[in-house]
């Protein structure tokens, strides 16, 4: 299906596009050509609106997700990941 449709089009189209978009890809309606709105799945519209949490909390939630889906995530797995030097180095004259 196409990623774009013109009002009228999506009107006729409704219920087609509604079934499309749920599925999670989105859709933008145009007036004369031009982008006016989106149309999204509840589900995406959700995760775009929620307020932002911070770093450790969404990596909190991230390890929650994760071990619910029965995937381990450990401090271990993080090992060698940070770059430990001390950057640019400055030389003085």
């Amino acid at each position: 299906m196409q990623k774009q449709f013109s009002i009228a089009e999506a009107k006729n189209r409704l219920p087609a596009i509604i079934h499309y978009v749920e599925k999670g890809p989105y859709i933008e309606l145009t007036r004369r050509g031009k982008p006016v709105a989106v149309l999204l799945s509840i589900q995406e519209y959700e995760r775009l609106s929620r307020k932002y949490s911070g770093f450790w909390n969404t990596i909190l939630e991230f390890r929650r997700k994760t071990e619910d889906e029965g995937v381990e995530i450990s401090d271990r797995d993080f090992n060698g990941l940070r770059d430990l030097s001390s950057g640019r180095e400055v030389q003085l004259r």
